[in-house]
């Protein structure tokens, strides 16, 4: 019952219902090599030097030292879960041992002292610990929403505690190339060009 569990926990979070597990019988040291599911960075983590439980987003968990458990991190407010971009359910890595997250585009680690507060995009929050507040705000004015690119809210970390910032989230990697492709639509804007379309052309790319 426990691995059901277990497993059941483990599909909510987005992983697969099974983990593959490899152990080393031979003598010596032995090394066994991970790939990331898309561009980005992998940052390992040593539960034991965070207090034993990390907070990520789904699909982050890439692998772990035997007697990391993942289980579910429920958002308890409302709005967090609705525009904090992570959803209501996170994932929650707990042990002991070593455990590595993927994340999109380059990291940034940041240890916040208690009280302090640190706004960032919604979707850039990789991973947490428990004592990290994750809360949300709206952004300041009418014209900041509709023009300043970043959304409705941004997010709201208060310390003490470590955060993990990733500067591609996935979800906006998947609609820049979905944007651009040519079956769905989209074309290459010229981003930053003021030639736009007759740069396209005069770079042989029409």
């Amino acid at each position: 019952m426990d691995k059901l569990l277990g497993a059941g926990k483990r599909l909510i979070t987005g992983e697969s219902l099974f983990i593959t597990v490899f152990t080393h019988r031979g003598n010596g040291k032995a090394r066994a090599a991970f790939g990331a599911p898309y561009p980005g960075s992998i940052i390992p983590v040593d539960l034991k030097s965070v207090g034993g439980v990390l907070v990520c987003q789904k699909d982050s968990f890439l692998c772990a030292a035997k007697g990391v458990s993942i289980g579910i991190y429920f958002q308890r407010k409302i709005l967090t879960g609705l525009f904090g971009g992570e959803g209501f359910i996170m994932q929650k890595l707990e042990g002991d041992g070593l455990v590595f997250v993927h994340a999109g585009g380059c990291v940034v680690e940041r240890e916040l002292g208690p009280g302090e507060t640190l706004h960032v995009d919604t979707g850039c929050i990789v991973a947490m610990q428990p004592s990290i507040n994750f809360d949300i705000q709206q952004v300041g004015g009418i014209k900041s929403a509709l023009f300043g690119g970043e959304g409705l809210f941004f997010a709201t970390l208060s310390g003490p505690g470590k955060v993990w910032l990733q500067s591609l989230p996935f979800s906006r990697l998947a609609g820049r190339m979905l944007q651009a492709a040519p079956q769905g639509g989209g074309k290459r804007t010229g981003e930053g060009s003021i030639l736009g379309g007759l740069g396209d052309l005069l770079d042989g790319d029409n």
